[in-house]
């Protein structure tokens, strides 16, 4: 592109899209729009309103040059970013593309091949963190290049590192889920059930029916049966009460005479310490604490999304937890927009 005073543009086709600041009444706030848009053939009377914008000179296309144009770059990666369960622009607006969920799941994304992106300093990939659980239409991504134009040898760059796609959502997979109580003080009667109700309005927005509950007294035997029978009806099951450390505590020996296989005893997250999870066969089965009752965000809702979308969970992924495992205390009436899990 060349760089043209405004005066002398007439007659030139825009190189770019120009924005303006508009005030939307409805609303009540301003937002950006195109003023002009790239190719627009600048008129006469077109050159008031681009002085008023601040336009004294612009860039209008200079079919000699080599450069590739934002927009062009944009609609060359778009494609090649984009994998299963995403949806983006078909046209760039000022240069970019976004990208968006195409069904409720769990985003996921290679930091360090988006690192290796961006670190090439003309393009620019922004996204939500891997594994943040999104709703269908929720945008997971942007991308642009900084200048207006660059060379095209950098977007090849950028498509040898998407020789497979970047971007891509897990979608929600499992819909039964059964709850297993344990405590005899609750089995007897001397306290009331919280566990049920709490993890019904949990597992809801996901689609999920809790179809088998059941609560059980501190019987090793009698919890190893119900999970076993609860991992053949259900496609998760939840086992709450008695995993801490507690000598007392029968619940994950119970799950483990039931065949449960734990990658790890816990987890680097508070509140949720003492979530467990296991795996009989292919259902997952998870020891839930009493943290659960008292707060909206603990490590059951961090890792739930991810369980119900079969996305693995292994004992490092368990261990980088607790870079961003410590819930803050706005996190309950914010989550999952607050930095609890985000690591």
């Amino acid at each position: 592109m060349r760089r043209v005073e405004v005066h002398d543009a007439i007659g030139q086709i825009l190189g770019h899209d120009v924005t303006e600041i508009a005030v939307d009444a409805a609303a009540g706030r301003k937002r950006k729009q195109v003023a002009f848009r790239r190719g627009h053939v600048i008129a006469a009377e077109d050159i008031p309103r681009l002085l008023d914008l601040g336009k004294t000179a612009i860039y209008v296309s200079d079919p000699d040059s080599n450069e590739m144009h934002e927009d062009d770059a944009a609609l060359a990666v778009a494609p090649r970013a984009a994998g299963t369960h995403i949806e983006h622009d078909t046209q760039p607006r000022e240069g970019k593309i976004n990208f968006r969920a195409a069904c409720d799941g769990v985003f996921r994304v290679d930091p360090e091949r988006l690192y290796r992106i961006n670190r090439l300093e003309v393009p620019t990939l922004v996204t939500l963190p891997t594994n943040f659980p999104v709703r269908k239409g929720t945008q997971v991504a942007g991308f642009r290049i900084v200048p207006l134009t660059c060379d095209p040898a950098i977007i090849d760059q950028v498509l040898h590192e998407l020789d497979t796609p970047l971007l891509s959502v897990a979608p929600y997979v499992l819909r039964t889920a059964a709850v297993l109580v344990t405590g005899s003080e609750v089995y007897e009667g001397r306290i009331k059930d919280g566990f049920q109700p709490r993890l019904r309005r949990t597992l809801e927005p996901f689609g999920v029916r809790v179809t088998l509950g059941e609560i059980l007294p501190d019987d090793r035997k009698r919890i190893a049966e119900a999970v076993t029978k609860a991992a053949r009806e259900c496609d998760i099951v939840f086992v709450t009460g008695g995993t801490s450390v507690d000598p007392d505590d029968v619940t994950v020996a119970a799950m483990a005479d039931a065949g449960a296989v734990f990658a790890v005893r816990g987890m680097p997250m508070q509140p949720g310490n003492n979530f467990t999870i296991g795996a009989v066969g292919d259902t997952p089965v998870c020891a839930v604490p009493a943290a659960t009752l008292f707060h909206r965000a603990t490590s059951l809702d961090v890792l739930l999304p991810r369980l119900l979308a079969r996305v693995p969970i292994t004992a490092e992924d368990i261990h980088r937890l607790g870079h961003g495992g410590l819930a803050q205390p706005t996190c309950d009436d914010h989550f999952p927009d607050c930095t609890f899990g985000i690591g």
